[in-house]
């Protein structure tokens, strides 16, 4: 009987090896009525019923095969498998567990306890499981691509991408590992490598849906717009369903100036995977460019519903709170309080004492953090004081969270002593550097905008930190010691509503570098025209019920003036037309509003006799063009400090006149100013000229100013040390 059961087994393993496996689990059967407890038998009938995806049967005949046998480390592998199947990582991990102590070198079961760790989400733990396998077995590639994959998870970019080459070089025709290399690279801003990976998957295997979406996302950053929609299109033709497809072709829309599109899209995602967080926060910023904050802040909530950690979805919550027309300052503030408890507070234990030199006069080491070293806005108010900083009393270290690198990002690398890109880096990583580098005052220059790097600065990494510049009001961060401002955006008995300690300069708190190219300041348009055009840059969120209904009031008392409103998010006609819309509700007709977008808008601004700044969040660097062009605006002075830039603006400039205290005040100042086009014509010629004479074109001076704070800032910690810890 064993000699013809042995025969048997023979035939199976051999049906089993060839793919037979209808044949082999027949003899297996056969064999298990002979000999009900045959440990081969019922293990190999196991491992049919785990590839047939009968899991609970699988782990019943392991585990059988087991209780007879329990010294093979082959068996209680299987079993592991079948139990991860099954979703029981606990036991599939104690399964692992034995398995290796009966057999130590077990590569493969390495590489699946490193599997199940992955999963659960214990990623040092996987790193040391996989490492072990490729220690046993150098040539896995699988397993080089798992390793990849955990250290890409850990922010380790570059050894993950080495770790994905060493698989790659194993397995060339590595369909995967092409695609997910592209990942990576593209994740650290390089963008053709990434498309020359994700086009060698897509040679390989051209029904790869993921690797056309993902070509589709790299194509879009990279500004190809057509082909990444048709990238896009191709992977929804393949997969449908695919939730991350609707996703990124959102992406595309909307940088196409598609934004109808780009919501349905987001909704699509949504509708296959309602728990997709980002699509919940990118579906939050389009409908926050649309001006539906309630339903934006909504979307945002539920990405942090299903994932709480996702700090970009806080950011963004918080941002769309500072252009809610409806709120009071209070009332937004606390859910900065929140954020500073929810996302922050537990990193404190992350904070250690800082050994810097506590020499009050010596040359600072001052570190810049910003994703905006590049062709953005931000660079007209932070390469002036780069560009004039005095190097005998600071040094300067440029963190950029750039991915892509642009000439004004050349010329930012010239200025700064120190450069390094934290792109691809996690916080724990940035913060690991600075602190290394031993930086004394480190400023945030983004705030809550896109790509910020805040979750750094909650580390503490430097002993004085302070936001400036980019975001205009509070980080919500009680880890940051300052928040740098003037007594304009921040007066006194306002400091209750920052995390940060208010700390002013004289007004104004910036210094402003005209674009290239702004050309020279044209005579009234009034004059030619015969009416008044009022008119506005400012992006479409920060247009709200109340700035409608008084710059409908403005139209009305000052006849036959026109409106322009002009900026990105007007290239969509459906945005247009919704616009003219709500000016319709107060009587405007159409004929007298012109909106739309051109860039740059200088000619746009040569064609307003007077702009209106927009409440309760005022505009920013289009306040400085504005002027600049030698167009006076109205502001409304309301909270602190987004409500206020207008007023810190206009101080800097000498026109405090222009600043209203009400909407009824607004209206007035406004109609005023309109009925007088001679005297706004001389406004017109001198403007430009008392701008250039003001400190907020005194690049040197403010330059000096800042130092000067920052030196007062050192001198208090080298007083008071780490107070905050």
């Amino acid at each position: 009987m064993n000699a013809s059961i042995h025969k048997a087994m023979q035939a199976a393993v051999e049906h089993h090896q060839a793919g037979r496996l209808p044949q082999a689990e027949a003899i297996y059967r056969q064999i298990l009525q002979a000999a009900p407890n045959h440990p081969d038998a019922l293990h190999l009938l196991g491992l049919i019923a785990h590839r047939a995806g009968k899991s609970e049967i699988a782990v019943e005949l392991i585990g059988k095969a087991i209780s007879v046998n329990p010294s093979s480390p082959t068996y209680h592998n299987n079993l592991g498998n079948a139990l991860k199947d099954q979703g029981k990582l606990d036991a599939a991990i104690d399964s692992y567990r034995k398995a290796l102590v009966l057999k130590p070198d077990l590569a493969e079961t390495h590489y699946n306890l490193g599997n199940v760790l992955q999963e659960q989400g214990k990623l040092d733990a996987a790193v040391e499981c996989y490492r072990k396998a490729l220690a046993l077995k150098p040539d896995y590639a699988v397993a080089h691509y798992n390793l990849g994959f955990v250290l890409q998870d850990q922010g380790k970019l570059d050894e993950a991408i080495n770790s994905y080459r060493k698989a790659l070089s194993l397995k060339t025709n590595y369909a995967e590992a092409h695609n997910i290399l592209g990942i990576a690279l593209q994740d650290q801003g390089k963008l053709d490598a990434a498309v020359e990976c994700y086009r060698k998957a897509l040679a390989l295997k051209p029904d790869y849906a993921e690797a056309h979406s993902n070509l589709g996302s790299a194509l879009q950053d990279q500004g190809k717009l057509d082909e990444a929609i048709n990238s896009l299109r191709k992977a929804l033709l393949l997969k449908p369903d695919y939730a991350k497809a609707h996703y990124n072709l959102g992406n595309a829309l909307r940088d196409q100036g598609n934004f109808e599109a780009e919501v349905e899209s987001y909704q699509k995602a949504l509708a296959l995977k309602p728990d997709y967080a980002e699509a919940h926060n990118n579906l939050g910023l389009a409908l926050h460019r649309q001006g539906k904050l309630e339903a934006a802040l909504e979307s945002y909530r539920k990405a942090l519903t299903f994932k709480p950690d996702y700090a970009k979805a806080y950011s963004n919550l918080l941002f769309t709170l500072n252009y809610h027309p409806d709120l009071g300052a209070e009332e937004i503030y606390l859910a900065y309080q929140e954020y500073d408890t929810q996302q922050c507070a537990p990193l404190r234990s992350t904070w250690r004492a800082h050994s810097n030199d506590k020499n009050p006069d010596r040359r600072l080491r001052i570190g810049y953090v910003s994703p905006d070293f590049c062709s953005h806005v931000v660079a007209f108010f932070a390469e002036p004081i780069l560009a004039h900083h005095d190097k005998s009393r600071v040094e300067i270290f440029c963190y950029a969270e750039v991915k892509k690198e642009d000439e004004v990002t050349s010329r930012f690398r010239q200025l700064a002593d120190h450069w390094y890109s934290t792109v691809g880096l996690s916080d724990d990583a940035v913060a690991k550097m600075i602190r290394d580098h031993q930086i004394d005052i480190l400023v945030d220059l983004a705030g809550h905008t896109a790509h910020n790097r805040l979750l750094t600065f909650a580390r503490k990494p430097a002993p004085v930190s302070l936001s400036w510049l980019g975001y205009g009001y509070t980080t919500g961060l009680s880890a940051i010691d300052y928040y740098l401002t003037d007594e304009a955006c921040a007066p006194m008995g306002s400091e209750g509503l920052f995390a940060e300690h208010p700390w002013r300069i004289a007004t104004p708190a910036y210094t402003y570098r005209p674009a290239a190219g702004m050309g020279e300041v044209n005579s009234l348009p009034a004059q030619q025209r015969g009416y008044i055009t009022f008119g506005t840059l400012t992006r479409s969120v920060r247009i709200n019920h109340r700035t409608i209904r008084v710059w409908a009031e403005i139209l009305k008392a000052v006849p036959d003036s026109h409106m322009v409103i002009n900026s990105l998010n007007f290239k969509d006609p459906v945005m247009q037309e919704r616009m003219v819309a709500r000016f319709a509700e107060h009587g405007i007709a159409r004929e007298r509003l012109e909106i739309g977008c051109q860039s740059p808008p200088w000619d746009v601004l040569r064609g307003i006799d007077i702009g209106l700044d927009c409440f309760p969040h005022n505009s920013g660097t289009t306040l400085f063009e504005t002027l600049y062009m030698g167009v006076p605006y109205i502001t409304l002075a309301g909270r602190p400090s987004v409500g206020r830039l207008g007023s810190s603006v206009l101080q800097g400039v000498g026109h405090p006149e222009w600043i209203a205290g009400s909407e009824d005040d607004y209206v007035a100042k406004a109609v005023e100013l309109a009925s007088d086009v001679m005297r706004l014509s001389k406004i017109r010629s001198a403007l430009r000229g008392q701008m250039e004479n003001s400190p907020l074109r005194d690049e040197e001076g403010f330059a000096r100013k800042i130092e000067e704070a920052y030196r007062r800032m050192w001198e208090a910690w080298c007083e008071t040390g780490d107070n905050r810890i």
